[in-house]
């Protein structure tokens, strides 16, 4: 091997682990019990088309900012739509009076914080904020 490429190769190895650590994962309060949910049952709950979780509990959504990557990549990733699919889904929703998009969190950490606090909610974050307040129920690809 030679020596020049040494370093590209250590910054490749560098940005693959560093974007491996970091993942968007779906979570809840730590106070709810233990359990996963799938991409499905995901989705259902943050287009208003289930208001509870599995176990008949109710689920209230939360929503990152509408400028948010992270937003962005949830929807794709887990609902399989773009911002504009989205807006347009809402739309339908909130005019024929069927549901009401999820409450906005300025960041990952004030959705951590609240989703904590509430067992009834679910949010989506960089699971560089984690911590033992939350518990991961879905884990997605970035």
């Amino acid at each position: 091997m030679k020596l020049t490429t040494l370093p590209c190769m250590l910054a490749m190895t560098m940005l693959c682990s560093t974007s491996a650590a970091s993942e968007m994962v779906v979570i809840v309060s730590a106070k709810r019990p233990a359990m996963a949910l799938s991409a499905n049952q995901v989705t259902d709950i943050f287009l208003a088309q289930a208001e509870r979780f599995p176990n008949g509990d109710n689920a209230t959504p939360l929503d990152l900012a509408l400028s948010s990557p992270l937003r962005e990549q949830f929807y794709a990733r887990v609902a399989a739509k773009s911002p504009v699919l989205l807006r347009a889904y809402w739309t339908k929703m909130v005019f024929t009076g069927r549901g009401l998009p999820p409450r906005e969190m300025a960041s990952s950490l004030a959705m951590r914080k609240l989703v904590a606090a509430d067992p009834t909610m679910i949010g989506y974050i960089d699971s560089a904020v984690l911590d033992d307040s939350v518990q991961v129920v879905l884990t997605v690809a970035r």
